[in-house]
Order: structure tokens, then sequence, then C-alpha cells
């Protein structure tokens, strides 16, 4: 039986829940395209089988906040999903500010070593410096989801550098967090 994982692209295409923006991109269409090349890179692999949380760039999910949270979270529930990946991009004020990180409920458990690998391969794949693992159990996809997750901040959307790699090379984010994954199994 594969390893079921759930892909949430962050956020919607407009308000409510519209991600960041900077640098002339916004943080949900970013979040769409590299999660819709992780899940082909998924399901091409027998290992595995990928959902995807906005199945078009168009999908709206929820019309709230709340709504469009509660929605990613359900949909992963109800499918049964092993693991849960929540793709964004991080912002600030400081342009100079870079980096990747990666959120979980806690240091205990499955999801702390699964996001670790993550990291790592993405920092492989892209060159983008790891920030680190942090705990936030405040956080609505990790605190409600059944399975391990993570929230991956995949680099700063304000950052020019990070941006421009964001925009023109969606395929070696994708490809990081699949070597990662794969990493994660011993399937690497």
């Amino acid at each position: 039986m594969p390893i079921k994982i759930y892909i949430d692209q962050g956020h919607n295409p407009v308000n409510p829940n519209a991600g960041a923006e900077g640098n002339g991109l916004r943080e949900q269409d970013v979040t769409y395209e590299i999660g819709r090349r992780l899940a082909l890179l998924l399901n091409e692999n027998p290992e595995f089988e990928a959902r995807v949380s906005r199945p078009t760039p168009e999908t709206q999910l929820g019309s709230s906040t709340a709504e469009s949270l509660a929605a990613r979270v359900n949909d992963a529930n109800a499918w049964g999903a092993n693991y849960f990946i929540s793709l964004h991009t991080n912002a600030s004020d400081i342009p100079s500010a870079n980096g990747s990180e990666a959120y979980v409920f806690s240091r205990a458990g499955e999801a702390y070593p699964f996001a670790e690998s993550i990291l790592t391969y993405l920092n492989y794949a892209t060159g983008i410096r790891v920030r680190g693992v942090f705990p936030r159990p405040g956080l609505y996809v990790l605190r409600k989801t059944r399975m391990p997750a993570t929230l991956v901040e995949l680099g700063f959307i304000t950052n020019p550098s990070e941006a421009n790699r964001m925009a023109t090379d969606p395929q070696s984010f994708a490809q990081g967090i699949y070597n990662g994954i794969l990493a994660y199994f011993g399937l690497l």
C-alpha cells in the first residue's frame, strides 16, 4: 500500500486567506506550482500517492481563513493521509532575510525528523540555507491534522534572490522536497 502524502498549497488565489507578496510574486501562485510539481514526482513513484489541496490555480477553499484552513485539514484527514506538508513562502520587511524553515506541532514524533529531512534536501537542491525546524503547536494545520504534519517556509518571497529562484526554477524546490521525503523513508 503506498504512503499517502497530502500536499497543502498554502493560501487561496484571492482573499480570504490570500498569501504574501514580494518581488512581483504571490505566495499562493508559488505554492500552487511547487505543490503541483511535487505531487507529480510522488505520483510517478509506486511507493507514494499524493493529493493536493488546490488542484487548479483558481481553486478557492472556504469563504474565510478559518474555513480555508479547516477545508485543507478535513480533506487530508478524510483521505487518510499518512503525512501532511503545507507549503508556504516567508516574508519580511527586511529584504535580506533569507532561508527555509519548517514548523511542526512538537519536537516529539515523526514530523520533526520528516521536516528536517525535507529542509536538508531542499537546501541541497536550491542552495537556500536552512534556518531550522521549530515547534508551533498553535498552527491550525499542525494542531488539527491526524497525521505527522509540517509547514514548510520554502524561502523568503521578499528576498530578491530567493524570489527569483522560486519564480524561475520551481522544479528544484519540488525535487528537493521529494528527495527529502525519499531520504526520510530510506529510498534515496
